[in-house]
Formats: structure tokens, sequence, C-alpha cells
């Protein structure tokens, strides 16, 4: 199994071993909610019948439907194993690390605390952090982990068009788009509309 696991980080342009990719994802799927968790616990009996009112099924995943956590770890490690460290960053911008440190404190740059500051690749170009980068980071709402905020950086936008393509915001700001609009769509992360 190594083998073939080592020829699909490869393949992806991963720079892990097996071992520590599968690391990882055991790190990652501890990090989320139990394996099989019975919805309706999180309900009150009132928001329970209302919510099976409407047809909504909150009875636990059953033993024949495949977990549904498994592409959210899979995307965890990739993240994580991606990312960057302080000096990595510091060297790729070409300034002393205690300059990404301060970066991280004023919000010019983001990452999260794994023994030692993580920094998502997604948000450096070159030599260079990202067009428009700052704008964009001083939108996205607090609340948002680095997994979401990756992701919809990545994902083609409706909103984001380049010849005729749906985008990625990181593809938008690339390509020199404003980064005004990718802020005013980041903006609505986690809000239900």
């Amino acid at each position: 199994m190594s083998i073939a696991l080592e020829n699909v980080l490869a393949k992806a342009g991963l720079k892990v071993d097996a071992n520590e990719f599968l690391n990882l994802v055991e790190d990652a799927a501890r990090r989320l909610t139990p394996p099989n968790p019975d919805p309706s616990h999180y309900f009150s009996a009132d928001q329970r019948a209302a919510l099976t009112d409407v047809g909504l099924d909150l009875s636990p995943r059953g033993e024949d439907e495949p977990d549904f956590r498994a592409r959210t770890v899979a995307a965890h490690a990739v993240l994580a194993d991606s990312a960057l460290s302080v000096l990595e960053a510091a060297k790729t911008l070409g300034v002393d690390d205690s300059r990404i440190r301060h970066r991280l404190k004023e919000g010019r740059l983001t990452g999260w605390k794994d023994q030692g500051w993580r920094l998502p690749a997604w948000q450096f170009a070159g030599s260079g952090v990202l067009p428009g980068l700052e704008v964009v980071l001083r939108a996205v709402p607090e609340d948002q982990p680095a997994l979401v905020v990756a992701a919809f950086m990545s994902t083609p936008q409706a909103d984001l068009v380049i010849n005729e393509h749906p985008a990625t915001p990181r593809q938008w700001l690339l390509s020199g788009g404003d980064p005004e609009h990718v802020a005013r769509l980041v903006a609505t992360l986690g809000s239900p509309f």
C-alpha cells in the first residue's frame, strides 16, 4: 500500500513520505467529530420534532453508508502538508522570519498554530504574496477555519470570470482582478445566504 500511496502523493505534487502523510490523516481524523455521531443529540426535543416534521432524517449514519468525513480528512491532510513554516515563508519572501510573524499578527498573512505557525501555500505566488491578499484577508470572517478559506480560494466562483470561464479567487487575483470583488465573496463564508 505505501508504494501506491507514494505514487499518488508524487502525482499530486506533495513532497511528503507515505508514513508522514498517514500521520497527517490520522491527526486530521482525530480532530473531527466522532465517527458516527447521533445528529439528534445536537438539538432540543422541540427542534428535533420541527426538523423531523419537515423531513430531515436525524438518525445516525448506517454502517453501510460512506463516511462523510473522509474527503475533509484528506483535504485537511493536504492543506497541512502543503503549508509553509515561518522559516519557509521567510525564505520564499526573502525576509527575516520576524517579518512573517509580524505580518501574521497584523493579518497580512494567514495561518494557524500547530507546533509552530503553518501558513497555507495558496497565499503565496512566486517570490511574493498573492496580489490583493491583504484586502481579501481583512474580509475573511474570523470564525472560518483555514480549510474553508483554502477551499474557497481554490474553487471556481461563478462571479469571477476569466475568458468566459469561472475562475478561482486565486486565479482571479493572479490575473490582476479586483481584490475587492473577492473580498465581497469571501465575506459571505459561513453566512446562511
